[in-house]
């Protein structure tokens, strides 16, 4: 965002190479003093990407940096939504950093963030949509956002020392966090920051409630849309529209979530809602390539909720299973910001747009 200190990344399928985001996480952990706590659903990363981040963290440990890292592991097989992760356990050991893995049953720790030199008047998170692979880094539409605040740095931290901790999903993110501003201070974005599992039934009713309030626009992307409330509220807008819309999600993924709602008979009524939803508002999807072993990972994998001048971001999907999760979410309160994800939601709509429903 320009004039502010808010770093924004948006990436698109085909628009960055690997290269080019390796050196940006690159230049974020070079900057790093004393401490880096990264949590990362799925790393798996080879040839010049690889070699940067490996140099990244190697040096930043070499200079007294205290590095941990926390990944997922162990999920058999959760299709559609969202593909399982594949952490490279070689290339982790290579980095000779703290590293710990969370297994992901009965839920998956997804987050992608880092947060650097908590406590300290450089304090800065990095968080969003992204994983550590070269799929994601070219292939898929994701977003990155860099916040500098010792407050959210502490929420953060706090959230990655209870999954250092105990290396488990369950019971993590039990606790409301009070707003803040980004950068600290009276003049910094109006932030809020909220963790699943324990916060995730709020963080669904959350977006929801955003949506119901729409006074002029609504910009939305996710892989999926499944969470109840968020149905629910999509369907009456659809039954009564009266802002502008467009949305995105991915059709690949979505057509997998049908199938199984279909034979379960507590989803059965999710069916005919985003069917009502799909036909109702201006959805554009991305046909992507079902998930195999080896095959290429093109999702349409941003999370992005636009409502007038109010952003909600970060790793949590629209989705029931997500607010069991571990995942974050944020808020955000910025005119100039919530344009600038509206534009991007827009470049995405208009891609995929042509694709039937």
């Amino acid at each position: 965002m320009i004039g502010s200190p808010i770093g924004v990344t948006f990436l698109e399928d085909g628009s960055h190479p690997a290269s080019q985001t390796a050196a940006q996480l690159g230049d974020f952990i070079a900057a790093a003093r004393q401490s880096l706590e990264i949590a990362i659903y799925d790393l798996n990363l080879s040839g010049d990407p690889a070699d940067q981040l490996r140099t990244a963290i190697r040096a930043a440990a070499t200079r007294g940096v205290n590095v941990r890292l926390l990944y997922n592991v162990d999920f058999p097989n959760p299709i559609p939504v969202p593909p399982p992760a594949d952490p490279d356990t070689v290339f982790i050991d290579s980095l000779e950093v703290g590293a710990r893995p969370v297994a992901g049953v009965p839920a998956l720790m997804h987050h992608k963030y880092i947060v650097r030199d908590a406590g300290s008047d450089q304090a800065t998170v990095w968080t969003g949509s992204m994983n550590w692979t070269n799929d994601s880094w070219t292939r898929e539409e994701n977003v990155i956002l860099q916040l500098p605040s010792r407050v959210l740095a502490a929420s953060y931290l706090r959230n990655f020392n209870e999954l250092w901790n105990t290396q488990r999903v369950d019971g993590s993110g039990k606790y409301d966090l009070a707003s803040t501003r980004v950068p600290d201070g009276p003049d910094g974005v109006r932030t809020q920051v909220y963790f699943s599992p324990g916060r995730g039934p709020r963080m669904a009713h959350l977006i929801a409630e955003r949506l119901a309030h729409a006074g002029r626009r609504i910009r939305l992307c996710s892989p999926v849309i499944t969470a109840g409330p968020i149905l629910g509220t999509l369907a009456e807008l659809a039954a009564h529209p009266h802002v502008d819309f467009k949305g995105v999600y991915d059709r690949t993924q979505m057509h997998g979530v049908l199938g199984q709602w279909r034979v379960d008979p507590h989803a059965g009524w999710k069916v005919p809602a985003f069917t009502t939803i799909a036909a109702g508002l201006p959805f554009a999807s991305k046909v992507t390539t079902p998930y195999a072993p080896g095959s290429v990972h093109d999702y349409m994998h941003a999370k992005v909720t636009v409502v007038d001048d109010t952003i909600l971001t970060g790793s949590y999907n629209l989705s029931h299973s997500g607010e069991e999760n571990a995942e974050n979410l944020l808020e955000l309160v910025s005119a100039p910001l919530a344009d600038q994800f509206a534009a991007f939601v827009d470049r995405v709509y208009a891609r995929y747009a042509s694709v039937a429903k």
